[in-house]
């Protein structure tokens, strides 16, 4: 009877699986992109809108104000507001300058008002600035983001999710370890629904990349279940404390001009945590990434990873400052060599992926792009010569059945594993590798697909592949080139890490032994992948969607009659 039940329910799981992934995305990509309007541009013969609090004026067709008069430099000046609301163009190295009421604009900028003629060479145009009271009719016309998918009914069905799972593992568990299990879905399902109601409280409705996150963070608890279940009571805290850390972060990114200030601590935050590893850190598996304290195990390089993407990521008038790149190569050149003389070699392949996607966003430029991956390509070919592990790991890439009881242990009985789970798996806690080494880090993948089957592992995948096509897609919406930047790498370091963990288990990629984000087993791993969501977060301008996004005032007292 037991059988019939667990079997029952491994085909009821993923059917609610595909509901939530289903419904989350269609609420995430649901009609046109909305922009918000700041202002607007007058020039002799029409309006040109204001669409972000950064903008580049220019002939160039990829600008946010295009002008298409010869006289108008390619890339002519930039527009910023600051998070107070004061307005101030900047002169990017135009051929005619850039001038407002007749005074000439330095390097430092010039502060901008309603009704201010700007001179582009020998072009005029009138900045036409609305206020808070503009701002909020203007907003209020807005399609609110749940308009045909109600983030509430999602959320239930996740519930539900989770239920059945638990359920599962009911028939799994034993005596000792079952309270514990179901203490810690209980407490997951409690959160989510409370984060979801202190959303409502201050009249926010987009809840997507919160529900992806937690149904993430359900699989990652089933292992949890599975493999240690001594642990589900720590792993949730740790959850919490990720979800508290998401609020906070988020939090304090709502203030733009707060962020930049912090910039450069954190990054010194960041080289200092490298090089306490390098002193004090423990080898494990091969590298040496860990800090212990007492019992308690740190990995530094998952803070690194958040710390990394706030100090990359850079507003419109830092990113043509030749100054401000030469600092974020010298610090990723510092982070990447830091972690290769770690042995790290699969987060500093992540490093350096997420490096290029900010300094294509940064720069625009393909050539640097292909610098960088050939200056790497030769540092890469350097490490391989001179650490025997990690050579013997890219020998063994292709190879693994021809070598099972050495190099190609791991990956071998993960294919084997996964491939016995079918389409619905064995069950919650039915699995046999489990049992083997690192299976609920490294392996993950596999053991959801053996346990949980390859239909609830998939549509795991799929769901950081949507976080990643939203943050590309909200890029263009973005109100600071900080925030679309911040989102954009995330979602590639999400991408990298999601494509080292699941192809490297099975063969496709080179073993590198990084983590499935949310999923795996790990404090500081789902811990930072909790803060990495706020960036993505920032970068959501739908009406109502974000807490980090700051909504127009109505009754704020209006800065011009």
């Amino acid at each position: 009877m037991a059988d019939m039940i667990v079997r029952a329910i491994s085909f009821i799981l993923p059917l609610f699986a595909f509901i939530v992934l289903i419904r989350t995305v269609r609420s995430m990509f649901n009609g046109k992109s909305q922009t918000e309007i700041w202002g607007y541009i007058q020039t002799d013969d029409k309006v040109l809108r204001i669409t972000h609090w950064e903008n580049i004026i220019g002939r160039t067709r990829s600008a946010d104000i295009h002008l298409s008069n010869p006289k108008v430099s390619r890339v002519h000046a930039v527009l910023i507001r600051s998070a107070k609301g004061q307005w101030r163009i900047f002169d990017i190295f135009s051929k005619g300058g850039v001038r407002v009421n007749g005074q000439s604009v330095g390097a430092s900028g010039y502060p901008l008002n309603d009704g201010d003629v700007i001179n582009l060479s020998e072009v005029s145009v009138r900045f036409r600035e609305i206020n808070e009271r503009q701002r909020s009719e203007i907003e209020a016309r807005r399609i609110v983001t749940w308009r045909n998918v109600h983030p509430a009914i999602t959320l239930l069905y996740l519930s539900i999710f989770q239920v059945f799972l638990l359920l599962e593992h009911c028939f799994s568990a034993t005596q000792e370890t079952l309270p514990e299990i179901a203490l810690g879905f209980g407490l997951l399902i409690l959160l989510e629904w409370f984060c979801y109601f202190a959303m409502r409280s201050i009249r926010r409705t987009g809840f997507e990349v919160e529900t992806i996150a937690f149904f993430l963070s359900t699989i990652g608890l089933s292992v949890i279940a599975t493999s240690v279940p001594s642990e589900m009571f720590r792993q949730m805290i740790i959850v919490f404390a990720g979800v508290v850390s998401f609020f906070l972060l988020g939090a304090w990114l709502r203030d733009l001009d707060r962020t930049k200030t912090m910039r450069l601590p954190a990054a010194v935050g960041a080289v200092l945590l490298l090089a306490a590893v390098l002193v004090l850190g423990r080898e494990q598996n091969g590298a040496k990434n860990w800090i212990f304290i007492g019992s308690m195990s740190l990995q530094p390089s998952e803070f690194v990873k958040v710390a990394y993407i706030y100090v990359g990521a850079a507003t419109l008038d830092r990113l043509f400052s030749t100054k401000n790149l030469i600092v974020f190569i010298g610090f990723s050149a510092v982070c990447v060599m830091a972690l290769a003389l770690m042995s790290d070699f699969g987060t500093a392949l992540i490093f350096f992926v997420t490096f290029l996607v900010i300094s294509f966003m940064r720069s625009g430029s393909i050539a640097t792009v292909a610098l960088a991956v050939t200056g790497a390509g030769m540092a890469g070919f350097l490490m391989l010569r001179m650490k025997a592990h990690v050579a013997r790991r890219f020998a063994a890439w292709g190879h693994v059945w021809e070598d099972v009881y050495d190099t190609g242990y791991q990956q071998t009985h993960a294919l084997s594993a996964g491939a016995s789970g079918g389409l619905f798996g064995k069950g919650a806690g039915n699995g046999w590798l489990k049992d083997g080494f690192a299976a609920n880090t490294d392996t993950v993948f596999s053991l959801v697909c053996e346990e949980l089957g390859l239909i609830i592992a998939i549509c795991a995948v799929l769901a950081i592949v949507s976080l990643a096509f939203f943050a590309v897609r909200n890029a263009a919406q973005g109100r600071s080139a900080y925030y679309s930047i911040a989102a954009c790498a995330t979602a590639s370091m999400f991408l990298i890490q999601l494509a080292l963990n699941v192809f490297g288990s099975v063969d496709i990629l080179p073993f590198t032994g990084v983590t499935f984000p949310f999923v795996s087993r790990g404090g500081t791993s789902v811990l930072s992948c909790w803060m990495l969501l706020a960036f993505i977060k920032a970068g959501d301008t739908r009406k109502g969607a974000s807490f980090v996004v700051k909504a127009p005032d109505a009754k704020q007292k209006e800065a011009k009659a």
